[in-house]
This record gives structure tokens, sequence and C-alpha cells, in this order.
């Protein structure tokens, strides 16, 4: 009979053991453990017993993160700490968000408040009390500036003088002193005054109206005026009786012109003299000064009457200087019997107001100085006028000399406020120019088309 294992073979070891252990305590079990291994049992011999080892403690993949950081002899991080850097993270992505966004706004802001300030710069100051003050303070004036105040000049045109000179701060502080003070520029008197920089309004006008500051002995004669004009303001700039100066321009012959008159021949500009000027040296120096324009101009001495008479209608007719050329041109063109239109008449409207001491030089003629038959009057008489109408300047005779290249015969000028004036060079395309001038003075009636 086969063996039977006596059952001490497992006395003093528990009934468990097998399954505390990992490895079979007797043969059976090895057997057993075997044949469930590899799914039969071989028969004949016992199955070989195993060598039992210690068994290792392993880690399984899933055991928490502390054990391995127990294992190498650390610490594992807790929950607590990595939350903390999380929004210690978020809370500095925030507030860097918080900046850019306070930034963006600042820059709006910035920008806006640039804009505003520059269109509105004016209104924010009036509303806050912030305007700049127009005049100077009281007691800076230092040093010296020379004043010219021209006849017919407006409070307007004084401000804006005195603030060329630097006499004033702003351009229209003078005028604004005078409309806040209900002053009448209309009393200074035409003159060069001696004043000084940085001067308050208020000054400046107090300083204009004493005799002490007027330079005596000094006249300004303007393009444009006539001798009956300019007689009175050479009497008053320099102080001498006027009907001294009416006598010294009698005579062209006692300085040397071979005309019948001196039109034309006292030339615009500031002219200043020692006290006991007369009235005669005056006038000479006056005449003198023309020649020296013409001469300095390349004008032969037999041809400055004429000059100064086709200079003196263009400084009559132009405004711009382009113009001045082209009205030269006109002439000439009426003048050529080859080509006039106008059978060598110029039918210049400043020639037929000449005689007229009312005109100061207007656009439309009035019917009275069309039809007169004076020698001056190109609607009748054709050719020049027997003697110049005005004292041209410098550009005036350079542009008698040097007429612009063109075929026009005539001009109109078809707004008076911007002096715009349209050249033609026949009567028809003039037709159209002159309908154009006569709607301007239709929608502007004080425009002083007539």
């Amino acid at each position: 009979m086969p063996e039977t294992p006596s059952r001490d073979d497992h006395s003093g070891a528990p009934a468990d053991e097998t399954a505390t252990t990992g490895a079979p305590v007797s043969r059976r079990a090895a057997r057993q453990a075997q044949q469930g291994a590899s799914g039969y049992a071989p028969t004949g011999a016992p199955a070989p017993t195993r060598p039992q080892t210690t068994p290792r403690a392993s880690v399984s993949s899933t055991a928490p993160i502390d054990a391995l950081f127990e294992e190498k002899g650390l610490a594992a991080p807790s929950s607590s700490t990595k939350r903390h850097d999380r929004d210690r993270r978020k809370s500095r992505v925030a507030a860097w968000g918080v900046f850019v966004i306070i930034l963006a706004i600042l820059g709006g802001l910035t920008a806006g408040g640039f804009y505003v300030w520059n269109t509105y710069e004016d209104q924010i100051r009036a509303v806050m009390g912030w305007e700049e003050p127009k005049d100077f303070d009281a007691g800076l004036a230092e040093g010296e500036a020379s004043v010219t105040i021209v006849s017919g000049q407006t409070g307007a045109d004084i401000s804006q003088t005195l603030f060329d000179a630097g006499v004033t701060k702003t351009s229209d502080a003078f005028y604004s002193y005078l409309i806040d003070s209900g002053e009448d520029p209309n009393v200074l008197k035409p003159g060069v005054y001696s004043l000084q920089q940085k001067m308050t309004s208020e000054a400046a006008f107090t300083a204009l109206l004493d005799p002490a500051n007027k330079q005596e002995y000094t006249a300004q004669l303007r393009e444009g005026l006539t001798v009956a004009q300019s007689v009175p303001r050479i009497a008053e700039g320099i102080g001498l009786p006027i009907e001294d100066v009416e006598a010294a321009v009698k005579d062209p012959a006692a300085y040397g012109v071979k005309a019948q008159s001196l039109e034309g021949w006292l030339f615009p500009a500031t002219y200043t003299f020692d006290p006991d000027v007369t009235a005669t040296q005056v006038i000479q120096a006056m005449v003198d000064r023309t020649v020296t324009a013409l001469d300095d101009a390349g004008v032969p001495a037999d041809q400055r009457e004429r000059i100064l008479t086709v200079a003196s209608i263009i400084e009559k007719e132009a405004r711009y200087e382009d113009d001045f050329y082209k009205v030269s041109r006109v002439i000439e063109n009426r003048l050529d019997p080859s080509i006039s239109d106008t059978n060598g008449k110029l039918q210049m409207d400043s020639t037929a107001q000449y005689p007229f001491a009312d005109r100061e030089g207007g656009t439309s003629s009035r019917a009275e100085e069309l039809e007169d038959d004076n020698p001056w009057n190109t609607y009748v008489n054709p050719g020049l006028p027997v003697t110049p109408i005005a004292n041209p300047g410098e550009l005036a005779i350079k542009a008698a000399l040097e007429p612009a290249e063109g075929p026009w015969q005539y001009f109109v000028t078809v707004n008076l406020d911007t002096g715009e004036t349209v050249f033609s060079a026949t009567f028809a395309e003039h037709e159209k120019a002159v309908a154009q001038y006569q709607k301007w003075c239709r929608d502007n009636p004080d425009g002083g088309c007539s």
C-alpha cells in the first residue's frame, strides 16, 4: 500500500501558513499547487520541492504618492501647499491683468485729454478761469519800438501793428482794450511814434496820444496816393504849413521833372528830416527817390514819364503780384494798333475817376466820369492819360517794364473781397466775366461795387 504521510509533518505549523507565506508546506500541497499551475497532474513521481525564498515587499503603482517620497527619505508636499502656489500664480496673473487694464484706461484718458485740450483750450481756460493774459504786466516795459500809424487804419489794424513791433503781448490785446474802454482809435494821429516793448495796451494808447512820443519831421507815403492826397500827409507828418507844401509841388521843373505835374514822382516810402527842413527840400528828396527807383529798374531817362504813367495805372488796377504783370500786358495789347480790339483806348476806370476829387479809386465808374472829356479819361481818349494818376511803387515800375506774355485785352475783378480777377483774350469771354462780377455785386449790395 502506498505510504501515507503522517500528520506529524505539520506539527507546530499554523493551518493558514500557506496563505501567509505564499509557499506550500507539504508535498501534497506542492503537488496540488503544481497541478493547478500546469493544468494537469503527472503520475509516478513526486513533484520536487521548490526552495523557499524570502518574499520582497512590492510597491503598487496605485500606492499613495507619499510612499514614493518616504522610500527616498523625502517628505511629500502637502496638497494645501500646492493649492497655495496655484492661488499665488492666479493672483499674480490677475494683478497683471488689472494693471494692464488700468494702463489702457489711463492711456485712453490721456489721449482723450490731449484732444479735448487742443480743441477746446480757450473754452476750458475761460470756464476754469485759466485764461492766458492778453496784456503784459504793468512795469515790464523795456527797450525801444518804432510804430507807424497810417491814416485810415482801424483799431484792429493798429492792434496788429503794435503786436508786430513787440509793444503788446497779443495781436488783439490793443483792440480788446479799445472795445472794453470805449476809446476811439480815430483820435490817434498818423505818424511814427517812439514806444517801448512789453507795454500794456492802456500804456500804449496813452503813449500814442502824447505828442512827445511822435517822431516829428517824419512823413510816410503809401503806394497809390495822388499828389493831392500826399500833400496833407506830408504837412502833418513833418509839421510844415500845408500852404508851404502845396506851393512846393506846383513847379515840377524846379526838381528837374520834364512834365506838367509831379503826379507819380513822389515815391512811396517813409522819410525822416531834420527839424529845420523846408517843404521844397522834402519834395526834392521824394523826387530824387523816384529817380533812384527808375534808374535801379533800368528805365531810360527819356522813358521815365511813360513808365511812371503805365505803372501808376497798374498800381491802381491790380491787387496781387501776378496780376501786376498781366495788367501791364493788357495795357500794351490795347495800345498796339495791330491787335487792339478797343481802337487804342485803354478804357480803365482808374483813369476816368482820377480827376474827381471825391474818388479814392473804385471799380465801377459813374456815367459822368465815363463821359467827361478830360485828358485822363481813357474811355474817351486813345492812348495813355496825359500824366500818371498816382505814385507807383517798385513792383508796379518793374511790371510796366516787363509785362507778362499773353493775349489778354480785358480783365475784371469778379470778387471785390478776395480781389479775384479774370483776364480774357476776347470780348465774348470778357462778357461772361462781367456777368460773374455783376452777380457778385447783386449778392453783395454793400460790397463796394459803386
